[in-house]
């Protein structure tokens, strides 16, 4: 099962890539569980200073923008 977590303090960018990511794993038709990492302190533990950010199976792959739907598929597979 793939561990998406989506850091972001919930702004509208934040809200895109938690659905771009839904979206991606469900098209791609992986086992997944998503999460919202919203605590400030918790994305500082990534080493994540800008949001959004996608983890997947905590490994940082983006950071401070929102990727295509494309790289989203390939950052989970």
């Amino acid at each position: 099962m793939k561990k998406l977590q989506i850091l972001g303090t919930g702004c509208a960018k934040c809200t895109q890539l938690a659905e771009a990511t839904e979206h991606a794993a469900q098209l791609l038709g992986v086992p997944y569980e998503i999460e919202k990492v919203t605590e400030i302190q918790r994305i500082m533990a990534f080493g994540v200073m800008r949001t959004p950010a996608l983890v997947v199976d905590g490994v940082v792959k983006a950071s401070g923008r929102l990727p295509s739907s494309d790289e989203i598929r390939q950052m989970i597979q």
